[in-house]
């Protein structure tokens, strides 16, 4: 098993008054040689947005684009015609394929949003562009890995241009998950949202990442009521 820890507070930031934001991997102005990607996990930000603040409309082409609310809720409209608002317990992707135009907004006046935007490198180039969105139910996740993104179109999930999936989980402190990987060949990246966790001997808190692969299986062991983000990925 191969493994490669980050750390909260090693994550680039910046303050854009707006916009509170924390880069994983290499974005915009924080540029890390040694944190690029993992396997096709190209993004991994935590974005804050103040009241009425946002994205302006902007490009993007071949990436498949997963926003998780964490908080509060944000808007989106796009070139394609939709024009839609997600909140906590949502979840959008947009497969950028040929391109495709979008604006992201704080839905409110009053409150900040935090959600999670991740990037994914797509498997096949140039497919027609795609929205969608979907509530899940939380009750689902509790001590158990809910999974709300996956390859091809599946009842229970939403779909992306990839081998590729996303799991959600509510742990109780001392409850113990098994991941077993889906794919051969993929790697796995645990990002903990709230709480803290532990993989063997490796104790992981509030927003540290942790990716793993040349392994079929993750153990995770919850030393915390804890939130929990998995991101499964081809690492080639």
């Amino acid at each position: 098993m191969h493994t490669v820890v980050h750390r909260a507070d090693s994550r680039g930031y910046f303050d854009h008054g707006w916009l509170k934001t924390k880069h994983t991997f290499s974005f915009g102005h924080y540029q890390n040689p040694a944190r690029v990607q993992f396997g096709k996990l190209r993004v991994l930000n935590d974005d804050v947005v103040a009241p009425g603040g946002g994205f302006g409309a902007h490009s993007h082409e071949n990436m498949e684009i997963v926003s998780i609310p964490l908080s509060g809720a944000l808007s989106h409209k796009d070139s394609a015609g939709h024009e839609e608002t997600i909140a906590e317990g949502d979840v959008q992707v947009m497969s950028a394929g040929t391109g495709i135009w979008h604006s992201e907004f704080n839905h409110s006046e009053t409150e900040t949003v935090n959600f999670l935007q991740i990037w994914i490198l797509p498997a096949v180039r140039g497919v027609a562009p795609r929205y969608d969105q979907k509530h899940f139910d939380r009750k689902q996740r509790r001590n158990s890995l809910q999974t709300v993104i996956a390859p091809g179109a599946q009842e229970e999930a939403l779909w992306l241009t990839q081998q590729a999936y996303c799991s959600l989980a509510d742990i109780d402190s001392g409850v113990r998950l098994d991941y077993r990987l889906r794919e051969s060949g993929n790697g796995v990246y645990l990002f903990v949202i709230e709480g803290e966790i532990a993989i063997g001997e490796e104790r992981l808190g509030k927003r540290d990442g942790m990716g793993i692969h040349a392994s079929d299986e993750v153990t995770i062991r919850a030393t915390q009521l804890s939130e929990l983000l998995l991101i499964e990925v081809p690492m080639s």
